[in-house]
């Protein structure tokens, strides 16, 4: 048979990580890295937003047996093969929400790139892996990513003006707490987003960024977290990923599910007693064509995210019985980074919650300042898209009947009254429909975001069937909820609201998580002993006891970050690539 290997390296994955490394190594080998990624690519104007189309929108295509809400479940009997780019998952006593999309987390994700505080790295992390060793990392991650603050607005009449970021900042000066603007991966121009000017181009306007690929500068729709459709997010397929395949000729499939990883003996045969010093062989199933097949690579990079990875791992060392020298301590240290969501409803102050990048400041409640590990957590601000807010606008009579019972009879009445009186203007139905929605609920309402430091005791593991499950120690993080609940009230009182509500999930009888930043369970460690990952200089982000086999994404981390992970998910990525090619890297690519 053949000795030759198809490629020098099969990238698992496209989101930061996986994007990181397929940019990297292609420069290093140009046209002999493949990436494989399980969800869809699109282009311009392609995300779904019709009701049809995003009940669609979500992950589970044929053979899946992940635990689904019963929403999913029903969409998937009616529909069958489901291949959207949202990935939810049920489990007890949290639930996951990732992506399965071409550029990954990046093209979901609320934009943030936040450094977390120094003393993250000081408790649970390798010994010589701190925040200043990554810091150069972060400095050209940054600088790739077009990270910086949302335009300053000249005053309430300029389109920048974003109100939700003023209720934000008024609230945290209230309460004593610091608030500082979020560097946000957007793009508001070559000039503003890449080369430091203080003048973004107008809203609305196209050109091709830094590295050639077309981008709108932002139009403050709020629709970051559902697929912007006018690219204006910095996504990693307008920057890594588009290098790795127009210039380093980076081969892409989409549509493949990696199934297991095979080491190989000398004569290119599988080999699951094998260490990977001959290289590897990696099954996929073509989810378009319905069938199993497989390639060879002299090295495997796994950037599946943190849900991906760990279960791909385990089914090769536990099912197929592939990798069986992984560590003991594979799905350990799982960390949901003490994610919370929040809602206050109804209130006096304006807040306008569908406009402006979904995230633009964060509030520190003692993380970065007096860190107290137990209650350290970030508020941060939303918007979410118009069409949302019309939803929510229509809950009004659910959530205040009497009142908009009170609000419809008045205008009636007046209506008939006034029809015996020409021209008075209660008589105009365009009054009355203007009456009717002066309060509407996402004007006067706020989503309220929120992640910190959970203590990253969860475990994730496999279920009888053979896929993922996540044990997760929810009671034993109530301190850092707690403090995020009283918080939520406070800002609740602040604008007036009427309600505070916790995510659904929250309420009894379900007393259930939401982490849309799973981490862990790939713990980058100084040995095998304590984690899955090798630390160590030659071996960094090689998976202990196997040569050629790497992780780069989430899973890596061994503990919670409190900040928003995608900074030092890409940092760690570039500090691997730096390893494995000895080019030290830079923003030009």
């Amino acid at each position: 048979m053949s000795t030759c290997l198809q490629h020098e390296v099969v990238i698992i994955g496209s989101g930061f990580g996986g994007a990181v490394m397929s940019a990297r190594l292609s420069r290093q080998w140009p046209g002999r890295v493949l990436v494989l990624e399980r969800g869809k690519e699109y282009p311009l104007g392609a995300y779904p937003r019709s009701p049809a189309e995003m009940a669609d929108n979500v992950w589970s295509p044929d053979g899946d047996t992940a635990r689904r809400p019963r929403a999913v479940r029903r969409r998937k009997a009616e529909r069958g093969h489901l291949t959207g780019m949202f990935d939810i998952r049920h489990f007890e006593k949290i639930d996951t929400v990732t992506s399965a999309v071409y550029g990954g987390g990046s093209q979901i994700y609320a934009n943030v790139f936040l450094r977390p505080p120094a003393a993250v790295f000081e408790q649970g992390w390798p010994s010589e892996l701190r925040r200043d060793v990554l810091a150069p990392y972060y400095d050209v991650a940054q600088q790739v990513l077009g990270a910086r603050p949302v335009p300053p607005a000249i005053g309430e009449d300029d389109r920048r003006y974003i109100q939700r970021t003023e209720r934000f900042q008024e609230f945290a000066r209230q309460a004593g707490l610091p608030t500082k603007m979020a560097d946000i991966c957007v793009y508001f121009g070559n000039d503003y987003t890449y080369r430091g000017s203080d003048k973004p181009v107008p809203l609305g306007v196209q050109e091709a960024n830094r590295y050639g690929a077309l981008q709108t500068s932002c139009t403050y729709c709020g629709e970051c977290d559902i697929g912007c459709n006018v690219q204006a997010k910095n996504s990693v397929d307008h920057n890594y990923l588009h290098v790795a395949r127009n210039r380093y000729k980076t081969a892409v499939r989409t549509q493949c599910e990696v199934e297991r990883i095979v080491p190989l003996d000398a004569d290119r045969a599988d080999d699951p007693d094998g260490d990977g010093y001959h290289g590897y062989r990696v099954y996929f199933r073509d989810l378009r064509m319905g069938e199993t097949v497989s390639v060879t690579t002299q090295r495997v990079v796994v950037s599946a995210g943190t849900l991906g990875t760990n279960e791909l791992l385990m089914r090769s060392r536990d099912v197929h019985k592939t990798l069986p020298r992984i560590s003991q301590r594979l799905g350990q240290r799982f960390s949901g980074n003490g994610d919370f969501l929040a809602f206050a409803v109804d209130g006096k102050m304006e807040v306008n919650s569908t406009y402006g990048p979904v995230i633009t400041q964060y509030t520190d409640h003692r993380l970065y300042k007096d860190l107290d590990r137990k209650q350290a957590f970030l508020l941060q601000d939303a918007s979410y898209p118009t069409q949302v807010g019309w939803a929510t606008a229509a809950l009004g009579p659910v959530m205040n009947p009497l009142d908009m019972l009170w609000t419809t009879c008045k205008q009636v009445l007046a209506y008939a009254f006034d029809k015996f009186y020409p021209g008075r203007k209660h008589s105009s139905v365009g009054f009355m429909v203007q009456k009717l929605f002066s309060h509407d609920l996402s004007q006067y309402s706020a989503v309220l975001l929120c992640m910190g430091l959970d203590n990253a005791k969860g475990v994730l593991r496999l279920n009888k069937e053979g896929y993922l499950d996540i044990d997760w120690p929810q009671e034993s993080n109530k301190s850092l909820y707690d403090a995020i609940i009283s918080l939520g009230k406070r800002f609740t009182q602040f604008i007036g609201g009427k309600h505070y509500l916790p995510m659904p999930t929250w309420l009894w009888p379900v007393k259930n998580n939401i982490t849309v930043h799973p981490l862990g369970g790939c713990a980058i460690a100084d040995n095998p002993e304590l984690g899955v990952v090798s630390a160590q200089a030659g071996s960094r982000g090689q998976v202990f006891g196997y040569q050629g086999l790497y992780v780069a994404d989430g899973s890596l981390m061994p503990t919670a970050l409190g900040a928003n992970p995608v900074a030092t998910i890409t940092a760690l990525s570039e500090w691997i690539a730096h390893d494995i090619t000895g080019m030290a890297p830079d923003a030009a690519l």
